[in-house]
């Protein structure tokens, strides 16, 4: 374990190895309380009233492991706020995420991610990165997340440029099965979804990661050309600064979709440049330029129609992700043998063998 790397003291418990999840941590710091959220040492849960009153530190579990027991790989990602890495338990062998997130924020700030957390916590969806458990230490939460050894599919993007429809398609339906479950079974509106947000693995599984967290922080910074990468994606209604529904995500979907499908991003930045440099001309534009199309000259009818399900200025004219379960792009390829496993793994080897 290279010192410094990870918090600490820091402690955690483990079920048994067999079945290998990560479950809780343990550090010496501080608590604060929102409601009937409390997060400290042992992370972030929900407690009663009475409970708070007469104890602010949970007991530990019996089954303790030292942090020694995890091994520091190497920085696979980094974004809004913080970096991930990869860690690796000793005992078992099994790759996990850890995600850390600087918390120098306001105090309002912070709670809303807490309760961002507990919401992760609770997810159970096999479309959606699982978030084992978190916690606050000495200014920074810290995530453990389910480790996806594909990277994000922007990640892949860089190395097939573009993916053909039948691969596309299999994409499509797991991403809009995860969608399905947070607008229609959490009611979580992700708010922040880009190809680096849809992680996939060796497995062929696609799934949906870091909503609600970075969304919180992009949204309160007050470095707006920080967030490009965030504002490229994001519904007109969101930039207007009107109201907005799980209807902005399709709209956030409709364009991922569509720059994995041709391979660049569907607004063409100012003549001259190679990318957007501004966040306010690109917002502008989203706001005053018609809505973007897949080129009927390269795609089938069912996929130019799939995308302008999505990419509708008005909200009410996009599809929800439950109906667009059902577009025939979805089902046209079902009778074929699409292997998603195959197709990722001919991109190059995961980043850690499992």
């Amino acid at each position: 374990m290279k010192k410094g790397i990870l918090p600490p003291n820091l402690k955690l418990s483990l079920p048994p190895p067999d079945e290998a999840i990560l479950s809780k941590f343990l550090t010496e710091s501080g608590t604060f309380k929102d409601g009937d959220l409390l997060v400290n040492r042992d992370g972030v849960r929900i407690v009663s009233q009475n409970e708070v009153e007469t104890s602010s530190v949970i007991q530990p579990s019996d089954n303790q492991l030292c942090l020694a027991d995890f091994e520091a790989i190497k920085v696979i990602g980094k974004g809004n706020g913080g970096l991930v890495r990869l860690v690796q338990h000793k005992w078992t062998g099994q790759f996990f995420a850890l995600k850390v997130i600087q918390m120098n924020i306001e105090e309002s700030v912070r709670k809303l991610i807490a309760q961002e957390l507990r919401i992760n916590q609770s997810s159970q969806c096999p479309y959606v990165v699982i978030c084992y458990q978190s916690f606050f230490d000495n200014g920074a939460i810290s995530i453990i997340l389910e480790y996806m050894d594909g990277g994000s599919l922007a990640d892949f993007m860089k190395k097939v440029k573009t993916i053909p429809e039948p691969y596309f398609a299999a994409i499509c339906k797991q991403v809009l099965k995860g969608l399905c479950y947070l607008h229609h079974e959490k009611h979580i509106i992700h708010r922040d979804l880009k190809p680096s947000n849809l992680l996939i693995n060796h497995r062929g599984d696609v799934k949906i990661t870091d909503f609600g967290v970075s969304a919180v922080l992009a949204s309160t910074s007050g470095h707006a050309n920080t967030f490009v990468g965030t504002y490229n994606y994001m519904s007109p209604e969101r930039i207007s600064g009107g109201s907005y529904g799980y209807r902005s995500d399709i709209w956030s979907l409709g364009l991922v979709f569509l720059e994995c499908a041709t391979g660049q991003f569907p607004y063409s930045p100012p003549q001259g440049e190679e990318g957007w440099v501004n966040v306010y001309e690109l917002m502008e534009t989203i706001v005053d330029q018609p809505a973007p199309c897949a080129p009927s000259d390269q795609f089938s009818p069912q996929f130019c129609s799939f995308i302008s399900a999505c990419v509708q200025k008005d909200p009410k004219d996009r599809l929800s992700a439950n109906e667009l379960m059902r577009h025939p792009f979805i089902t046209m390829y079902n009778d074929q043998d699409v292997d998603l496993r195959s197709y990722f793994a001919a991109a190059g080897p995961p980043l850690a063998t499992l």
